[in-house]
């Protein structure tokens, strides 16, 4: 999951609609009986957690063979793009794997010195850079609260005209914390991590007004201890073209006017394997088109979405959405999105399609509310889980399916936000601790996932998958395509996703 869009929203609803505590967790209750397509039930029975495991092997492998990781440009990505193309096209499917451009930023300098000890400090996406040699001033720390640097009052109380704030990363956007500081005089800005390892792959989500670099957690501890000290913070980068490839996959059956359009990010960020995220859900989309197989006995044409460089700022996925004409995209009913389903310390997330959660964005476009419905009905009515809503932030790859009016949804398990009590309570787990403690780390490797959390995502996934793919009309507010120029024309004129930098990072 990419850390760094945000979607701007509120005119497409009317458009859209004119028309450390620790628990056990609770065991799945047997299955209530779910009405649904036989084909669902037969697909979510053959999509086993021993074959979505398999996938993560294969993932982890290749991995190890390569540095480490999978990462957007990387042998390990190609790697894994051979890897899924390769089973899809041996089970008969029609597979592509187009080509994108994109630009990466390279470092050519990341520090932050203090006195003779010099600090790793990344560059955040879209920050300013720094004159050769840096610049200096003094190191102020913005108080270290529950939304540290998130409100003007945290800067109150002290001088920062001229230095550098220190500031702990959590509670609000990375834009919003440098923005603060920059108002409050300061001409550069530190963000400590608020988790083990580095502060990296992270964005401002938009041009910055003062260069702002990341440390890690042990730096940052460190850079506290020496407030009032001098500073020199050198950030400077230039960009590269480099070129990536998507996976798509369709079924040779069903309509190909009414498509079901299911995807993952396939890419892993440099640190690491990236078997959460995103592992868990190519693997599962990667076994759930396994089992529906190339010709199913469907109504709807399902297309399969292996993106690349999401971890770069949803790029893969854009670019194809983009690529598309209006009437192409005019074909796609829905978009379901997978986007770690196997956090270590699992939450249960369905996007919230129609914003009853009152929470972010707001709501997806019209559609999303009956997508939300269908998952969930699953998890609660088939796995006796209770579900909370994740809001449509813009930080994984439907955010250009939103843009174009299209409608989505999915699951989540979470990343980086701690885990409350009251969470522990339904799912079990520990308080206190984030969702996935490994989240963009060397740590996210075969060994943190939580494989009951996947078996039970993958259920969902297959099932609303297979049924949307014998039927959209049974679920109101799917537009048929009939109606579905006039609405998507009317969101894609009001909705908007800013440009960004990774998926998961544009939240401190």
């Amino acid at each position: 999951m990419s850390g760094r869009t945000g979607i701007r929203r509120a005119a497409v609803l009317a458009a859209s609609a004119s028309l450390a505590l620790v628990a056990t967790p609770v065991a799945d209750a047997a299955p209530a009986g779910l009405d649904g397509p036989a084909l669902a039930k037969k697909i979510t029975k053959n999509v086993t957690l021993e074959g979505v495991n398999r996938h993560l092997i294969a993932f982890q492998r290749i991995a190890d063979r390569n540095d480490g990781n999978r990462a957007a440009g990387t042998t390990g990505y190609d790697a894994s793009v051979d890897y899924v193309a390769g089973r899809l096209r041996g089970a008969g499917f029609d597979v592509s794997t187009p080509e994108f451009t994109y630009q990466v930023q390279v470092t050519d300098a990341a520090t932050a010195k203090v006195g003779a000890t010099t600090y790793r400090n990344d560059p955040l996406t879209f920050s300013p850079q720094t004159p050769v040699g840096g610049v200096t001033g003094t190191l102020r720390a913005v108080a270290d609260d529950a939304t540290p640097g998130c409100e003007a009052a945290d800067f109150a109380g002290q001088d920062f005209t001229g230095a550098i704030a220190l500031v702990r990363r959590g509670s609000c956007t990375f834009d919003v914390k440098h923005r603060n500081a920059a108002a409050a005089g300061a001409v550069a800005v530190i963000v400590a991590n608020n988790i083990a390892g580095p502060l990296s792959g992270v964005t401002l989500g938009a041009p910055g007004v003062v260069p702002t670099g990341g440390v890690s957690q042990a730096d940052g501890d460190a850079l506290f201890g020496k407030v009032g000290q001098a500073v020199t913070v050198d950030l400077r980068y230039h960009q590269e073209d480099r070129v990536s490839r998507n996976v798509i996959a369709q079924t040779r059956t069903g309509r190909k006017d009414n498509v079901v359009f299911a995807g993952a990010h396939l890419d892993s960020v440099e640190v690491g394997a990236g078997i959460n995220d995103n592992g868990t859900g190519s693997a599962g989309l990667l076994e759930t088109a396994l089992q529906l197989g190339s010709s199913p006995k469907v109504n709807n044409a399902v297309r399969f979405g292996w993106w690349g460089a999401e971890e770069l700022g949803l790029l893969g996925s854009t670019a194809y959405v983009r690529s598309l004409s209006f009437e192409q995209q005019l074909d796609i009913a829905l978009y379901l999105n997978f986007d770690m389903i196997g956090s270590p310390n699992a939450g249960y997330f369905v996007y919230d399609g129609d914003d009853s959660d009152g929470v972010g964005a707001g709501a997806g476009p019209y559609g999303s509310a009956q997508i939300e419905k269908s998952f969930v009905d699953y998890l609660t009515l088939e796995k006796r889980i209770q579900v909370e809503g994740t809001d449509f932030t813009g930080r994984s790859d439907y955010g250009e399916f939103i843009n174009q009016g299209i409608p989505a949804g999915g699951l989540f398990t979470g990343a980086e936000v701690l885990k409350t009590p009251a969470q522990v309570a339904k799912w079990g787990g520990r308080a206190g601790v984030a969702y996935d403690p490994n989240y963009h780390g060397a740590g996210d490797n075969l060994g943190n996932v939580d494989r009951k959390a996947l078996d039970r995502n993958s259920d969902a996934l297959a099932w609303v998958t297979a049924s949307y793919a014998v039927s959209t009309e049974d679920v109101n507010g799917v537009p048929a395509r009939s109606s579905r120029a006039a609405v998507r024309a009317a969101a894609a004129r009001t909705l908007h996703v800013e440009d960004h930098g990774h998926s998961h990072d544009l939240v401190a």
